[in-house]
């Protein structure tokens, strides 16, 4: 690419910290309390475009939407960010597979994720598996882990989407949820040094025994789909089975699907939650929302839930202020002009999310939980890269309109059954687990509001 005038072409003359020989900048992330932290404060000491290292990493954060904008094209994700998920699949690591493979993959999944048909097939399941919850709540009763809990919800609610409803036992969706979660546990727990309360030669045990049995679940589900379907099937693996891919890159597929709709959805509720708890002004319109939409009845219906339009707005406000995914990476195949800098070929770049959505400068008061951000009129005039819960770009995440009416079904539901009160004295601190995580998960105590609708269920067989 042909150098500006004006344009700066040494990688040292971009603002930022020095780095630390070897490991870069690392003890400084180490010290701030984690990349999402380090990445709010680097950006306020040095501006839109800074630069920092990770080990043998050269990398340049761009936290300004117009900038964001014209890396928007890029389709390559630095490969070493991602590593630590290589040995889940058997084709190839999805999260950094070339473009030549990936722009394929990726219109066939958006189809099918994005397929607003699919969801309102699987709606009534979401429902079955989210009023589960409720009825475990309310028999329960007293203070709950918000975080843990709707993560295992949104589980359910993603293993239904993807594989349907025919495991064959309560046991055997039990035992596939398990597995998911371990695995994830597992890798993630690697990923960030985590403690563990089992030895790691058990804990590697687990993690391949897990990933054993969910290749082999997937693959029954899969050969069953390509013997021939008796019926029109709405399942993310029913989907793909009539794809030209490879078994294995099925496989891959629906593997992946579930580990990012584990933990994102119901992160997502639990911060939508810890908000709400703290503004009950706006809570209360939430329910007069629900209650205008939905009345009595414990659930909406799939096209009432499309039409709340303030619980979506309380959504995105939400994820502004707490966005899911604290992040994004690209990594540059060719120089590229960026403001008045030139970013040499092979240098990763990082889109600090929460910074973005942080920026006073498309934010005013960015602190401030205001749902009235997401008007039509406010939006006005806003950047479009301003707000990027999901991400942006050909690497955005593929299921964001599912995950919308996971989250959105997830809040009516729970909102209509209780009120949320945050337990004294228990400090809510944001770490980055990949996803935007608690570091003590957000605790709450409930209060039923509708005794009527909070009859024990039987569980269900979803996973």
């Amino acid at each position: 690419m042909a150098k500006n005038p004006g344009v700066t072409s040494s990688w040292r003359d971009i603002p930022g910290p020095p780095p630390t020989p070897p490991n870069g900048n690392l003890a400084d992330i180490v010290a701030a309390g984690g990349l999402h932290m380090f990445q709010l404060d680097l950006h306020e000491r040095y501006g839109p475009v800074a630069r920092f290292e990770l080990p043998d990493t050269r990398v340049v954060s761009v936290a300004d939407p117009d900038l964001l904008a014209v890396t928007s094209r890029i389709n390559r994700r630095p490969e070493e960010l991602f590593e630590f998920l290589s040995p889940l699949f058997e084709a190839g690591n999805l999260q950094t597979i070339p473009e030549h493979e990936h722009v394929p993959w990726r219109r066939l999944l958006v189809s099918a994720l994005g397929d607003h048909r699919s969801h309102e097939a699987h709606f009534d399941a979401f429902t079955r598996i989210t009023l589960d919850l409720v009825g475990r709540w309310a028999a329960a009763a007293g203070e709950v882990a918000l975080q843990e809990d709707l993560s295992e919800l949104s589980l359910g609610l993603i293993c239904e989407f993807a594989l349907g409803s025919e495991l064959e036992s309560s046991a055997a969706a039990r035992r596939t949820s398990t597995a998911f979660r371990d695995l994830l546990a597992e890798h993630l727990g690697r990923q960030y040094g985590l403690p563990s309360a089992v030895a790691e030669q058990e804990r590697e045990a687990r993690a391949a025994q897990a990933l054993a049995h969910l290749r082999k679940t997937i693959t029954l589900i899969l050969d069953a789909r390509r013997a021939g379907p008796d019926r029109l099937r709405a399942d993310l693996v029913s989907m793909l089975a009539d794809s030209d891919w490879i078994a294995a890159r099925v496989k891959d597929t629906a593997l992946a699907v579930v580990m990012a709709g584990y933990h994102t959805s119901g992160v997502a509720v639990s911060w939508t939650l810890h908000l709400l708890a703290g503004h009950p002004e706006i809570a209360r319109r939430v329910r007069d929302e629900l209650a205008r939409v939905f009345g009595d009845r414990p659930a909406p219906t799939y096209p009432e839930l499309r039409s709340l339009d303030y619980l979506e707005r309380v959504v995105k406000e939400a994820m502004r202020r707490y966005p899911p995914g604290p992040y994004a990476a690209r990594e540059l195949a060719e120089d590229l002009a960026l403001g008045d800098h030139l970013i040499p070929a092979g240098t990763t770049l990082m889109y600090p999310i929460w910074a973005i959505h942080l920026n006073p400068a498309h934010w005013p008061d960015p602190q401030r939980f205001d749902p009235e951000r997401f008007t039509a009129t406010a939006a006005q005039g806003r950047p479009k890269f301003a707000f990027i819960p999901f991400g942006f770009g050909p690497r955005s995440c593929v299921g964001a309109a599912l995950a919308m009416v996971e989250i959105k079904l997830m809040l009516a539901v729970l909102l209509r059954h209780f009120e949320f009160h945050p337990v004294p004295g228990h400090v809510v601190t944001p770490v980055e687990r990949f996803v935007l995580w608690a570091r003590d998960d957000i605790k709450m105590t409930l209060t039923p509001r509708a005794a009527t609708s909070l009859q024990r269920r039987q569980p269900s067989d979803d996973c």
